[in-house]
């Protein structure tokens, strides 16, 4: 008798079959999108990160391009060549190595920098990308919310300007779209406000802030941060507006396009149910996978703001599909400069309703690997939350490392509780605020599809379950990321059963000796404040 499926495994396959109607709808490599891209050169920037990467996988599954040119740099030693065969050894391209497993030959590293001047790119190569590039997907960037402006600035800003640059000397461009985020304007003044698909006034002239972070040293670029920034919460949102800046004003005459991604988590079905990278331990991600471990067990979160995460499928499939409606709308004599939202603004979920699914469908499929209850509390407010930091993390964790201190061990539990506590503080504005995306254009874009573009290119968010987007996205953190195999979870169950048992006995000895702790303290400051010294009682 064959033996049950584990649970997470079963959930797994079941999503794995909805894809199969995707997989039909692409195989006949005739719908308008991808008539679009067959033959297509296209270059891309930021292709060895977490949306580049699936871009690519989804392009050479779905689109029949002749070749896609990524720009990387050398790295730790190894050339830009190198670091994409490395790549190509992310599971993102599983499925492509089964199904096309010369795909390969087909992509091709060009040696630069985003950060350099022209991208750093030799003459040569330069040339050779204006000579050939039919299309472009400019998704590289920093993101990293409290990046030094320096760094956020050339990356960003002018990362952008020399993408552009290079857009505007390809002789056969036809379409070139610029990946910012939902978030680049949305500001302290717009908290609960709506956020439209439109153009902004820019905190400042990009080239300004270029010359700038150019000539200040990063003592004085430090000190004039808070104003430079003002109105955005980090510098990752403010240079993302300098960026569309400046395709606002440099793009010239270019066939250009925006798209806004909100808050980009694992994928729902593309290529395959909840694929994340490594990369996304660092963002939400993060929070969850410390959650369902059982190691984090607070955080800074609003109950009532509503949360835009968007699956990164969802997001390529968006960003493909604006692609060839810019190219269509130029071929039409429309040159104006579309912005698409991708956000799930008509689908929206809200922390109280996501932690309650996730703990009550997440805990049906919990990793064996976790090494506490998974429970959390959060709160609104930084004050309550240092203090529960300190009372359900830092404490705890000093206990823990002066323990393993003892066994011999290498203490780690405060250096990971650190790193917790700083996620949560710069992921707080996102995560206590929210901001109302119109997404009209999104909706323009879909309508516009083919039907079976509809089927290929899926980003209707209203048709989205976000109870299986969770447990897929709780899926594949365990998968690429504890990477426990998928396998054990009744044990686990069964564990975490046991785990409550212990939580709720050792917290109620917490509290009890935080009590005693407490009433001694006020015993002992009540009779020194009442106790007589002995001089006095001399005289």
């Amino acid at each position: 008798m064959c033996a049950a499926m584990d649970p997470a495994l079963a959930k797994e396959v079941s999503m794995l079959a909805r894809r199969r109607d995707v997989d039909a709808a692409a195989a006949a490599g005739d719908s308008p999108v991808q008539q679009f891209y067959r033959g297509a050169v296209v270059f891309l920037t930021g292709g060895s990160g977490f949306v580049g990467k699936h871009l690519v996988e989804k392009l050479l599954r779905t689109c029949d391009v002749e070749r896609v040119y990524l720009l990387m740099r050398g790295k730790k030693g190894h050339s830009a060549q190198e670091r994409l065969a490395r790549i190509f050894q992310d599971p993102v391209y599983d499925t492509l190595h089964k199904c096309n497993p010369d795909f390969p030959k087909r992509v091709v590293a060009v040696e630069g920098d985003i950060t350099k001047i022209r991208l750093g790119i030799s003459d040569p190569d330069w040339k050779m990308l204006a000579d050939q590039v039919t299309v472009i997907f400019h998704v590289a960037a920093t993101t990293t919310f409290d990046e030094p402006l320096r760094v956020a600035t050339l990356t960003n800003v002018r990362g952008t300007t020399q993408t552009l640059l290079l857009g505007k000397d390809c002789k056969n461009i036809k379409s070139f779209v610029h990946v910012s985020t939902a978030y680049s304007h949305a500001t302290y003044g717009r908290i609960s406000k709506e956020v439209r698909e439109e153009f902004y006034d820019s905190p400042a002239h990009p080239d300004t802030i270029i010359d700038l972070v150019q000539q200040l040293s990063e003592e004085k670029l430090a000190a004039i941060k808070p104003q430079l920034v003002a109105d955005w919460p980090n510098t990752y949102a403010f240079t993302k507006a300098l960026a569309e800046e400046a395709v606002r004003t440099t793009a010239g005459d270019l066939p250009i396009c925006i798209v806004r991604p909100a808050i980009v988590i694992g994928s729902l079905l593309e290529p395959s149910p909840g694929w994340v990278d490594m990369s996304s331990a660092y963002g939400p991600s993060g929070l969850v996978i410390g959650c369902g471990l059982g190691f984090v067990h607070t955080f800074m979160a609003n109950d009532d703001s509503n949360l835009d995460l968007i699956p990164v499928d969802f997001v390529n499939n968006a960003t493909i599909a604006a692609g060839w409606e810019t190219a269509e709308r130029r071929a039409q004599g429309d040159t104006a400069v579309k912005i698409y939202a991708v956000a799930p603004a008509r689908n929206p979920i809200n922390w109280r309703e996501l932690l309650a699914t996730l703990y009550s469908e997440g805990r049906k499929i919990t990793t064996p690997r976790a090494i506490w209850y998974n429970c959390s509390c959060h709160t609104k407010y930084r004050a309550l939350f240092v203090l529960l930091t300190w009372l359900l993390h830092f404490i705890p964790g000093y206990l823990a490392d002066g323990a393993l201190l003892l066994l011999g061990k290498k203490p780690k539990a405060v250096k990971l509780y650190r790193t917790a506590y700083n996620l949560s503080s710069v992921l707080a504005f996102y995560t206590c605020n929210e901001f109302n995306f119109d997404d009209v254009n999104l909706q323009s874009l879909q309508n516009n599809l083919s039907e079976v573009d509809r089927k290929i290119y899926n980003f209707d968010v209203t048709k989205m379950s976000w109870t299986d987007m969770l447990v897929v996205w709780a899926i594949g953190l365990r998968k690429y990321i504890v990477k426990d195999g998928l396998k054990d979870t009744e044990y686990a169950v069964r564990k975490q059963s046991v785990f409550k048992i212990l939580n709720y006995i050792l917290l109620a000895l917490y509290v009890y000796a935080w009590y005693k702790l407490c009433t001694y303290a006020v015993w002992f400051v009540l009779t020194s404040s009442k106790s007589v010294p002995q001089e006095c009682q001399q005289e």
